[in-house]
């Protein structure tokens, strides 16, 4: 049994390790202790990896492995649950928030994939879940800024605040509306 400061601090039914802790852990653990602690916090957390195959939703190739199983990292859905191909896809409105140049969009729809390749943009900053009601209270909520005769606002202080807010969370827009979608997908199952 090792007696140095660099010894594994884990005890177990047989007593204090002592087996030299692995230098770069931020636990003075051996090999054997870290890999425990590891593998009982991925019972309840789960591991981020590489998926068997694409997502069916949303063809994401990144998920979460849990003793249980795996789901899209992108839009949880259940790897190997088959979405009912009979049903009609999933309606989600959105207002999306799209950039170009000094200006931003504000608009809606419920097939942003369809919609936003006709409009001019560098940057689909965020979507907000909802239809045209919504999308009216934000022309009004943002008419100060508003270009004359249309849908582009200037990208003002109290816009670049609300976009934040909406994006907070999400490295990708994309990724919230996929969960959306699924979630969607999900109330059917």
């Amino acid at each position: 049994m090792a007696t140095d400061a660099a010894a594994c601090t884990a005890v177990d039914e047989r007593g204090p390790c002592g087996a030299p802790a692995e230098p770069a852990a931020p636990l003075a653990l051996c090999t054997t202790h870290l890999l425990a602690a590891h593998d009982w916090i991925a019972r309840s957390s789960g591991v981020t990896d590489v998926l068997p195959g694409a997502c069916l939703v949303c063809g994401s190739r990144v998920g979460v492995r849990y003793p249980s199983g795996w789901v899209c990292a992108v839009c949880e859905w259940r790897l190997g649950e088959v979405p009912d191909a009979e049903l009609p896809p999933p309606r989600v409105d959105v207002v999306y928030y799209v950039r170009w140049r000094e200006r931003v969009k504000i608009g809606t729809s419920s097939n942003p994939r369809q919609r936003l390749p006709t409009i001019p943009h560098d940057e689909v900053l965020a979507f907000e879940r909802g239809g045209r009601a919504l999308e009216q209270r934000r022309h009004a909520e943002f008419a100060e800024s508003r270009w004359p005769g249309g849908e582009w606002f200037r990208f003002h202080e109290p816009l670049v605040r609300h976009v934040a807010a909406l994006a907070e969370g999400d490295e990708d827009p994309w990724d919230r509306y996929d969960r959306w979608r699924s979630e969607e997908l999900a109330r059917r199952v």
